[in-house]
Order: structure tokens, then sequence, then C-alpha cells
């Protein structure tokens, strides 16, 4: 059953098409899960306000994630690909940003599971609480321009970022990075706020101590 929001929201859809520039320039006023709904009906221009609202935040947060800034754009356009075909899998009880990130974090992983960009002989660790995770092993790409002690400053925290194993990275980069609630990351890793708060804390001391150098 549509809900009441849903109806209202959906009236934008025959308004859009019959006042045309003036009503799509009214969507860029929605909120993230209006636009979703929009996008469920196929509308076009609610997809590029989304895509202008998240590119480069997830663009960012991604590449924190791989390291590898022409690999992140390739999988930052994966991700709206993505969003597109599977518009209709949106609830519009969840938030918007959740389910992008979802998309954007699984999309990530995959590519970390790759057989070229995995250890042939993978270290695995596990952490006071039991839980497995495995240590990386990277070439080093080459990091996006920085003047002086900025520059130096960003290549070692990517740097430390990328040696941290992939589940205690996924949930630094997303908590302190992206600057998402311990709910929000809990959903989009699927993992209790528990166990998010401890990869969390577990990264944290981690880049600590390997980022000593510049903060002690």
């Amino acid at each position: 059953m549509t809900s009441f929001w849903e109806q209202d929201t959906l009236q934008s859809v025959q308004e859009t098409k019959r006042c045309g520039k003036s009503a799509a320039a009214s969507l860029s006023e929605k909120t993230d899960e209006e636009l979703a709904v929009l996008l469920q009906n196929d509308v076009q221009e609610a997809l590029d306000i989304l895509v202008l609202r998240y590119k480069d935040a997830l663009l960012n947060f991604i590449f924190r994630f791989l390291g590898n800034m022409e690999l992140s754009r390739d999988v930052l356009q994966e991700t709206f690909i993505r969003l597109w075909e599977k518009r209709s899998l949106y609830r519009s009880c969840g938030r918007f940003s959740t389910w992008i990130y979802t998309i954007a974090a699984n999309l990530a992983r995959s590519e970390l599971r790759r057989p070229s960009r995995r250890l042939l002989v993978p270290v695995i660790q596990h952490d006071a609480e039991g839980e497995e995770y495995e240590i990386p092993l990277r070439d080093t790409e080459p990091l996006p321009d920085r003047v002086a002690d900025t520059e130096f400053r960003y290549r070692r925290i990517q740097e430390a970022l990328l040696a941290l194993p992939v589940v205690f990275r996924e949930a630094v980069i997303l908590c302190d990075i992206q600057e998402l609630a311990y709910e929000e990351i809990a959903a989009i890793i699927g993992q209790p706020i528990g166990t998010v708060k401890s990869r969390i804390n577990r990264g944290r001391a981690m880049l600590r101590s390997m980022l000593r150098d510049i903060y002690d």
C-alpha cells in the first residue's frame, strides 16, 4: 500500500512532465528519500540530483578504501549504475544514504576480493574478541598532490589506512572520514553496533600506532 507521503511525492512525477525545467529545478529542494521514490518512477532528473549530492563523498570513501583513484572512479560510476538498475529495491522507510553507501561498500569489497588484488597466501589474524580479519598486502599507488606538510600528512594517513585490515579500515573511514552514525555504519556493513564500535576502536588504535611520527 502506498503511504500518504509517497502519494504526495509521486505527484511530482506528473508535475515534472507537465512543467519541464521549472519542475525539475524544484526537485533540488526535495530530500534524498523523496528523490529515491521519484527515481523508482523513472524520473531521470532525480538521479542527476542524487549524483551531484553524493559523488564527491562517495569518491572520497571509495578512494580511502581502495587507494587507487582510477579504480575508485570506476567503482563510483558502477555505484550509480547499480543505483539506477536496483532503484525498485529501495524502501522509503530507510535512509537513502545508508542504501547508496551499502552499494558502494559492496562494490569496493568486491574489488578487493578480485584474484589480482588479493594476497597469494592471506595473513589471517584474530583480534581479542575472536573476530577474524585479513591483513592485506598492497602495491603503492601515487596519491593526489598536496603541498608541503599537508601533502606529507595526507600521504601518511592514506598509507596507514590502506595498511589496516579491511574490516577496520571500512569502519574507521565511515565513522571518522564520512562521519556516519554508528547505527548507519552497522546497517551498511551488516554488523551489530557493538561490532562496529569494536572495529572502530581497534582501527583507531592501530592508526595511532602507525602515525606516531606525525602526531607525537
